[in-house]
């Protein structure tokens, strides 16, 4: 089941993740593929939870379309008893305790969760048997050997929201061009102070201009 579960989730698709000082970047590929086959050219992997809150999937759809939903109602719930949005950090501490106690027949997903609260921008990557690592950048899927090229060479800690937004995209489209299960277009998704915000095509290409 081990091997079964590391070959679904990590076939496939580039997610990424990256934090700046003022806020967090998600992004991913559009592709969704089933073996050799391409299902789908406009498959959505960025998902807004909450204002300040966003995921993003990976591995068997239907598992991490059904963890979208669940952090959402319980983000939802969490708000109207506390009157404060959910931390970054329970929302992953959440869907890490769902994969744990799945963990026997798991969810066959791979999730980036990241936001702003209290504390700051934070980023968590968490695998579909509960393990949780906080990251400042992240790359998930088969694209991610190319992806962590451009990041490993480009980020620093110190950048800005802007800077590290152009990372992430010359990172997803490096990946794109090089990894055969990811490709068609990208998705990119920015949450800061003031809230979640996905960018429009024309956003995109004018980032992917600058950054080239």
């Amino acid at each position: 089941m081990h091997e079964t579960t590391n070959e679904l989730t990590l076939k496939g698709t580039t997610t990424i993740g990256a934090v700046s000082k003022d806020g967090v970047v998600l992004a991913s590929d559009t592709r969704v593929t089933m073996g050799t086959l391409i299902a789908h050219k406009k498959g959505k992997k960025v998902y807004r939870i909450d204002n300040h809150l966003a995921m993003t999937i990976s591995g068997v759809v239907a598992d991490a379309q059904r963890i979208v939903e669940i952090l959402r109602a319980n983000s939802r719930i969490y708000r109207l008893d506390r009157k404060c949005p959910m931390a970054v950090s329970a929302a992953a501490r959440l869907i890490g305790n769902l994969f744990f106690s799945y963990r026997l027949s798991p969810f066959i997903a791979q999730i980036l969760i990241g936001g702003i609260d209290s504390s700051g921008a934070r980023l968590f990557s968490l695998d579909p048997f509960g393990s949780i690592t906080e990251e400042k950048f992240v790359a998930t899927g088969s694209g991610s050997p190319v992806a962590y090229g451009v990041l490993e060479e480009r980020y620093r800690e110190d950048l800005s929201l802007q800077e590290v937004l152009q990372i992430v995209v010359q990172s997803v489209d490096s990946a794109m061009k090089r990894d055969v299960a990811s490709g068609d277009s990208f998705d990119i998704a920015v949450i800061d102070e003031k809230g979640y915000h996905e960018l429009s095509d024309d956003e995109k290409k004018r980032i992917q201009t600058h950054s080239q």
